[in-house]
Parts: structure tokens; sequence; C-alpha cells
């Protein structure tokens, strides 16, 4: 037999995803990632490969785009085109040939999913063979790559880890939940290459958006846009309101695969309900598996600046409640992601962390989108650099007005320079701890420069009237963290600072708020007259009971507006203290029984909680696991001030750093609780 005639391809699936980094990852193709080889290994019968009487045509097709690449003997691999060269050729005198060939894509090809044919050229006949297809991911291990990031421990961390934590909360009592990024999770690798797929760049010019698929700044900006439904088939739905009918309250949430899945099982409907930590969850997840190291960030005390002055204007009436009034708010923590990435396009200097933000704010080209937004540039106030500098800038920088208001007159005005992004922090790499990454947005905070950006846009408004009286100081302070069942006790501290007795009134507002927004009706007070001494300081202890700041509604947490008014009643001049707090959740204790946890294998953890309520609780709890088969849910019904311990049975299906994370979501009193474990599960 003279004929070269292949028999069958093996496109060598767990041995090149193993070189490429990509085992784990769920697909059904080949995964691998650019710049780097690949190998097919090829079967014919017939006579052994002779170069000189064949040739071996890869055709490499992504939509309308396609390269062809000639097999050739010595051919180095290239980082800047398609190459392919022949590896290695072992005849079999007995039966059929094995040939190795290598392939080598450019490290800056497109992200997609590519079908790779075959096209054999003899003296006599032209035959094509379709081998299958192969996903091509970003390669943050290339040096050539524009992802590429340097440390292993770093890329373990923003590429490879599937768990997470997320900060909530305030600043004085932060809330640490767990997140399953589970970007190993069957289909999760299909379902985000779909969601490129249905984008409106891609639905309105396929050949110009996979071309652009080279860049992972325009890449950032499709997901980011993607991962909301506002303007497109996206994955999230946002909501607010406190009605979550219809969907799912986002405090159940405590993974990334039950939305994705959801989403591709409804035929890419909207998954109901998303906020903040959710689309930056969800976010984080799919730059994760697209290959991009990324991270996600929370500020807490978050300006959404709607007018682009630098400037928060917040009013209150002279009993203390805080009012809606104008478009502007502070958010009491706000979540982004932050992507590794080199950013030719704006010069030397500003590659590294880009700050991306799913969550639909403002628009930005038309959609509701943000970023990428180079780290750098904010921090040098580069407000002129693309994309969305300005709004984040302003998210961490601006200047808060406090105003007391009466008939629409200011009575009194307080600015605050430091309470806008008075924390940026993220999970620290190889630990289940906080990382304070404040100082890489912000420097202490340089008034003139912030007055110098913010006054063009100003234009003169803002406040008027008369500033509080040097003669008074007022604070509040907590005497302890809050925590949900148990009274909220502070103290409110008055110091006369003239030498003249006086006459105040002492007017004391609470408020339940949403993290994102200002607050809406009180749901307690206290107003009472105080005599104050020359050069006095005075402490008034106050307590709010549970029953009475409990929320409605299941949430993690519940967050407070506290603010108190002391009027001096002789020259009628007021000062204003507020302190915005969350009431924390009681925890979830989780304690696995075997230090040695190993794959495939039944394990028992030990999920305890003590009910700190006078009132009999009830729920449901959910125990699960990155790489679990399931989850193990079971109703539970636990007496007053009494501790449940629950035993769960459950089989890790996959080795490496693992987190077990239990929610418990109780009826009445509504709040959602979390724990988690890290477990290191061992190969079997």
């Amino acid at each position: 037999m003279d004929e070269f005639n292949l028999g069958s391809v093996d496109l060598q699936q767990r041995q090149n995803q193993i070189r490429h980094k990509t085992d784990g990852l769920s697909s059904s193709t080949l995964v691998l990632r650019r710049g780097q080889a690949f190998t097919v290994l090829m079967i014919h019968e017939g006579r052994p490969f002779d170069p000189l009487k064949e040739k071996l045509i890869f055709r490499i097709v992504l939509g309308p785009l396609f390269v062809e690449v000639p097999v050739t003997r010595l051919a180095q691999p290239s980082l800047n085109q398609w190459s392919a060269a022949l590896e290695r050729s072992i005849p079999d005198p007995t039966g059929p040939h094995a040939l190795w060939v290598s392939l080598s894509s450019p490290a800056s090809a497109s992200v997609g999913v590519y079908t790779l044919q075959l096209r054999i050229e003899t003296c006599f006949s032209v035959r094509t063979h379709l081998l299958g297809q192969f996903t091509l991911l970003c390669n943050p291990w290339c040096q050539a790559d524009s992802v590429f990031l340097q440390s292993e421990d770093l890329r373990t961390e923003y590429v490879k880890s599937d768990i997470g934590l997320l900060f909530k909360g305030s600043p004085g009592n932060m809330v640490s939940r767990p997140w399953s990024f589970d970007q190993y999770e069957k289909g999760i690798l299909d379902i985000c290459m779909k969601l490129l797929q249905l984008s409106p760049q891609y639905q309105a010019d396929m050949r110009k958006d996979l071309q652009n698929r080279s860049d992972p700044v325009y890449i950032g900006r499709v997901i980011s846009a993607m991962v909301n439904s506002n303007d497109d088939k996206g994955v999230l739905m946002g909501n607010w309101s406190g009605d979550y009918s219809g969907g799912v309250n986002p405090s159940k949430w405590s993974g990334s695969a039950d939305i994705l899945r959801k989403w591709a099982e409804t035929q890419f409907e909207p998954v109901k309900y998303g906020q903040c930590w959710v689309f930056a969850a969800v976010m984080c997840t799919v730059m994760r598996v697209l290959g991009v190291p990324t991270r996600v960030v929370t500020n807490f005390n978050s300006a959404h600046d709607t007018n682009s002055n630098l400037v928060i204007e917040e009013y209150y009436t002279e009993m203390g409640e805080k009012l809606s009034i104008g478009r502007d708010s502070i958010w009491n923590f706000h979540m982004w992601v932050e992507s590794w990435m080199k950013r030719p396009d704006l010069g030397r200097g500003y590659d590294g962390w880009q700050v991306l933000d799913p969550t639909p704010q403002e628009r930005s080209g038309e959609m509701f989108r943000c970023g990428p937004a180079a780290v750098k540039a904010i921090y040098e106030k580069k407000v002129d650099a693309q994309y969305d500098v300005p709004f984040v800038y302003a998210e961490v920088n601006a200047d808060v007005h406090r105003m007391i208001v009466r008939d629409r007159k200011i009575l009194s005005t307080r600015v605050d320079k430091r309470s806008v992004g008075a924390l940026i922090s993220t999970k620290r790499p190889g630990s289940m701890s906080m990382l304070d990454i404040t100082s890489e947005y912000k420097t202490e905070q340089d008034d003139s420069t912030v007055h110098a950006l913010s006054a063009n846009a100003r234009g003169g408004e803002g406040a008027t009237g008369r500033v509080a009286p040097q003669g008074l100081a007022v604070s509040l302070q907590l005497l302890k963290a809050p925590v949900v069942g148990e009274n909220i006790s502070f103290i409110v501290v008055i110091a006369n600072k003239v030498a003249v007795p006086k006459l105040l009134r002492k007017h004391v507002n609470a408020q339940n708020k949403e993290y994102n927004r200002n607050p809406t009706g009180s749901f307690w007070e206290a107003h009472h007259d105080v005599k104050i001494g020359p050069k006095e300081t005075v402490s008034i202890k106050h307590e709010i009971s549970f029953k009475e700041y409990m929320l409605k509604e299941a949430g993690e947490d519940s967050l407070v507006n506290l603010a108190v008014v002391i009027e001096d009643v002789k020259s009628e001049e007021r000062v204003l203290a507020s302190e915005e707090f969350n009431i924390r959740s009681p925890s979830l204790d989780i304690q696995v029984q075997n230090e040695y946890v190993v794959v495939n294998t039944q394990q028992v953890a030990t999920v305890t909680f003590t009910n700190p309520f006078s009132i009999v609780v009830s729920g449901e709890l959910t125990v699960a696991c990155s790489g679990l088969r399931e989850k193990v849910q079971t109703r539970l019904t636990i007496p007053p001030r009494e501790t449940m311990r629950k035993a769960i049975y459950f089989t890790p299906g996959m080795a490496g750093a693992k987190m077990l994370y239990a929610s418990l979501v109780l009826m009445n009193p509504p709040t959602v609780l979390h724990g988690f474990e890290t477990i290191t599960v061992q190969a079997s």
C-alpha cells in the first residue's frame, strides 16, 4: 500500500490540558492557553509520512476568520503567528504509523472556540478532515501575553483558585462572607464562552468582535456589560427594592455556578436577582475562566457621584432624620473586580490592576458597564484616561457635605473629607483574611488637588449657609460592635468649648437603610433638653432594642443610619454628627471531622449555631463545597438560646484547596447567616 491514509486523530486532551494548566476546567472541547504549543497525535496507514509527497495543512477556524498552517519539519514555535511542526514520526512495520505534530498559537490570538481541520494534499488528491474543536483562553503564564502575571502564587490565587471571600458591612464592623467562584464546575467554561457569543458586539459584527477578542481590555468591557442584563441578554437582573418575589434574594446566593447554569438553562433569560457583590463575584468567575487574573474588591463608603462634581450632598432635618434628596448617594460598601492586564492604549506606567464594574450604575459608551479603569490612573488623578477613571476616582475620593435644612434653607454645613473610600479591601492571596489596598488607590487627602479637580464642575454651586458653631462639638460612639438579636448601645458625647453654660436640645434619630441608597423613615428617635456647664463634656447613653430595629426582609446585615443634632437654644445654631454601621449577623461554625480529606470519599462535618434570640427560630441550612457533587439541604428548628449541632455528610469531587461553606436562611427573624471552613482535599 503506497498511499498515505489518515486513520484517527487524538487531540491529547488530558496531556495538553495539564501542560496548559487548564486541567479541571469542564468543557465539551479541548481547552488551551494561547502563546503555547499543543500536541496532536495522528495515526495513519500505508507508507510513512513523506513531506515531499504530501502536504499536511492545518486550517484553524474561528467564525468567519481562519488561518492555514502548513506542517514543517523544523519550525520554531512563534509567539506572533500560528505554526505547526513535525515532532516525530514513528513508522510501524506491522501496523499503523504514528505522527506527532506540535501546533502553536500566537500570544495575541483571539479568545474563542476554534474548529481544527486538516487538509492532506498529494499529486493525485486533496482530502479534508474535521479534527474537532478547542477553546483558546488567555495565558497569564506566557510572558508575551498581555495578561502575564509574574508570580506563581498570584496566578494560583487570581486564576486557579475557586474559593473567595467578599467583604461587606462597614470598616469598623466588617463581615467576610464566603463565595465559591465555581470555574471548575461542569459546563461553566462553555457557558462563559456563550456569554461572549451573545454579546451585542458579536451579534452586530461577528468578524470585528472576534478580531477584538485578542485584547483583554476589549474582553473586560464586553463581560462588564454582559454580567448585567440592562442592555443585552446578560446574566443578572439587579434588584435593590427589598421585594424579591419572583426570584432569589441576592443574600442567598453563595456561588457563581447556580447563577450561570440557571441563565443557560432558561435560554439566557436574566437571573433574578443580583446586587453589587453578586455581579462582581460572577464577573470574577468569568474572567478567571477566560484566563484573566481577577480579584473582587470592596470599597467601603463608596460615592455614587452622578453629576461628577466630586461632592456628595447629604441633607438632614433639624430632628436628625436623613432625607432622600438628590441623586448622589454613598453606598456603605460597593464591590467591583480588578483584572490584571497591559494597557498599551494609555502609554507607559498603567499596566497592572484595572477596575471593571458590572453593577449597572452609569452608562459607559452607551451601555451599563464600567472600566477597565487603571488603578494607577485613579491614584495619579489622571481623569482623562479611558475608561471611566473619573467615575471610579469619585467613588473613592469625593467630599461629603452634610447639611441641616429647614424649608429648603440650609441651617448649617459640615464637610467630611475622610469617610468616602475609607477602606478598600480584597482577599489576601493564600489566606482567608483581608488585604488593605487603599494605598493603591489614594494618598492622604490633598485638599487643594481635589478642589482644583472639582471647582470647574461645581461651578460655584453647593453648600451655602452658616458653618457649624465652634462653641460645640458632638460625636457618636458605639459601645460595642452591634450583633443581630442584641440591643444597640451607644453614647452621644457633647463638648462645650466655651466658658459659658449652655441650654441645648438633643435630637437623636435612627433609620434602617439599604447599603446602596439613603434611608427612608425613622424607626427610633429620642429628644431631650441638656444643660451643659462651661468647658464641660457630657456623655449620654442610649439603647435601641432588637425589636425596634429588626428588618422585615431577610438580609445578611441590617444597616443603620444614626444621627444626632445638638441645638443651642439661645443662638439657634446646630451641630450634626452621624454614623452609619451594620449589625452583624451571628455566624455558623463548621468543623470537619477528618484532618485528612480525600477526593471521592465521604466526609463528615459538624455545623454549630447558637440561637441568640428569645424566640424559636426555623430555617433552611445549606452546605456546599466547591467540587461537591450536590448541595446538602436540611430544615431546622432551634429553641431560644439553645445550641444546634448538625452532622453533614459530603463527598468532595475535586482535589486541591477547597472551601466548605454553609448558609442558614431564617424566616423569623428574617436573616441570612454564613460560615465557612477551608479544607485541603487530597487526590485519592
